[in-house]
């Protein structure tokens, strides 16, 4: 579990009404049902209008993304790609059929069994990239809802300052209505900004970080898949793999396929 955006929105209302607010006395002036309305409820409704119904059953789902964290272990996929690859040198690549069992990753397990079956090299590359442009495009999708919906806050909010400042010209006359149209007029621009910077900005870069982590993952997948599928040393295709990961893990994962062939001497 990742409960960093958890954390960092509680820490960052925490911030904002200790040092913002001063006291707790003056929150009440800072909580408006009608900029709400304006900013949050108009911003939804116009993502309503925007998207269409079938995407809101997926809403839950990508959202856990932000918290559940998803095993995407270089490393570990490596090390397993490496061994499918001695693994075929050594029995011959329809053995890896026996092995599927072991594939939890539904992209690896494709291409693998693709690689078992025989199929050429060109089509199982287009196939994969294919199945990676999908992943690719959705996880866009997803990112693009928060972005857009983040860009709708501070519009709203600007329109919501802007019938305050209507309502408040057109009451000059009487005082005592000027302070609830100025209220509309200010806080709507507050709802706006802490509608994008606080919940859409957050929630959009999280889901692109995870996005990355897969896009990487799957490009090792890949290109493992087509080392085996080519019979390449079983050496080679971990010093090709290994070039994806950061000098430390890089160092780590040859350090232990040494001491494993070690032992299997």
């Amino acid at each position: 579990m990742d409960f960093s955006i958890v954390i960092g929105t509680v820490a960052s209302v925490f911030l904002l009404g200790y040092f913002g607010f001063g006291t707790t006395d003056n929150i009440p002036m800072f909580i408006d049902p009608p900029s709400m309305a304006i900013t949050v409820g108009m911003s939804t409704m116009a993502m309503v209008c925007a998207y269409p119904p079938g995407f809101w059953k997926t809403l839950p789902g990508f959202l856990k993304m932000t918290v559940i964290v998803q095993d995407h272990n270089l490393e570990k996929t490596i090390s397993q790609i490496i061994g499918f690859a001695e693994q075929a040198r050594r029995e011959g690549i329809l053995a890896l059929e026996n092995s599927l069992d072991t594939v939890e990753d539904p992209f690896l397990k494709k291409g693998i069994q693709l690689a078992v079956d025989g199929t050429e090299k060109a089509v199982i590359e287009k196939i994969m990239e294919i199945e990676k442009e999908s992943i690719e495009e959705r996880h866009k999708y997803n990112a693009a809802f928060f972005d857009n919906y983040g860009a709708m806050g501070p519009a709203f909010g600007m329109i919501g300052t802007l019938v305050g400042l209507v309502l408040m010209l057109k009451q000059m006359s009487d005082p005592a209505a000027i302070g609830p149209a100025m209220a509309i007029a200010l806080i709507t621009t507050f709802y706006g900004s802490l509608l994008a910077n606080m919940v859409c900005w957050p929630i959009a870069t999280k889901l692109k970080v995870r996005h990355g982590e897969e896009m990487a993952e799957k490009q090792v997948m890949l290109e493992g898949i087509l080392a085996v599928q080519a019979g390449e040393n079983p050496r080679i295709v971990q010093w090709k793999l290994a070039a994806y990961l950061d000098p430390k893990a890089r160092a780590e994962l040859e350090a232990e396929k040494e001491r494993e062939r070690q032992e299997k001497r």
